[in-house]
């Protein structure tokens, strides 16, 4: 690579440090490239993003920023997950170094916060935006849902009441 090339990817790490929620630092030395594929659309699906960079350009990139400290997990064969959701990329990595012992996660940043191979897995276990949306969504509905039931319940009583009259009038 040239200056520019890596004064481009250094940028490129930068906007990845900053914009993402979370990042996992991984080794995947003995990894396949099919298996490499299988992660990145893997990641793809969940809104993530897998890359392989330079340990010594990444480091560049991470000067200054809030997670500069997650450089010392930059050392041998890594390869970086990251995600605009904080638990998107946690989530998948965690899955994918359960089914193949190659794929080691070394920790990694959540913001300024450093994470170790335990917090990530902590990170994992939480809830994903679209879950806890989901559940908000269903706490709102639950009590609506109830009151209609309510004042629906009287109409359609009344309603089998008027019918049951009729049949009686009716013979």
């Amino acid at each position: 690579m040239d200056r520019a090339q890596k004064e481009k990817v250094v940028e490129e790490l930068g906007q990845i440090f900053e914009s993402s929620g979370v990042v996992v630092v991984a080794h995947y030395a003995g990894i396949t490239v099919a298996q490499m594929q299988d992660l990145r659309a893997q990641m793809r699906e969940v809104g993530g993003s897998v890359r392989v960079a330079k340990n010594r350009l990444a480091k560049i990139a991470l000067a200054g920023k809030p997670s500069e400290k997650m450089g010392d997990l930059l050392t041998g064969m890594t390869v970086m997950a990251y995600s605009e959701d904080p638990v998107a990329a946690a989530k998948v990595a965690d899955a994918y170094a359960k089914k193949n012992d190659k794929f080691v996660i070394l920790g990694g940043a959540m913001g300024d916060t450093i994470l170790d191979p335990a917090g990530v897995k902590t990170v994992a276990a939480m809830p994903s935006r679209e879950e806890l949306i989901a559940q908000i969504v269903s706490c709102i509905g639950a009590p609506a849902s109830n009151i209609a039931g309510a004042i629906g319940a009287p109409a359609s009583n009344i309603a089998g009441i008027l019918s049951t009259l009729e049949e009686r009038e009716a013979a």
